[in-house]
């Protein structure tokens, strides 16, 4: 799955209720808190990370490209 940014990043949790994989700020805040999500192949916590064009996450079997 791929999804499109105007600005130069977004943040992570942000692209997760982007793409649908989560309902809400909150959800994203536990799943990404709790290592269930990796960026660029590696576990981050951190919600606020920002992801650029080019990046990608993977959560819930589910891996989501940043153009």
């Amino acid at each position: 799955m791929e999804i499109e940014i105007r600005d130069e990043y977004i943040k992570l949790g942000q692209a997760m209720k982007l793409a649908g994989l989560v309902s809400s700020g909150i959800e994203a805040k536990v799943v990404i808190q709790d290592g269930e999500v990796k960026v660029n192949g590696e576990v981050d916590t951190r919600r606020g990370k920002k992801l650029y064009s080019g990046d990608t996450f993977e959560f819930n079997g589910e891996t989501v490209t940043i153009k």
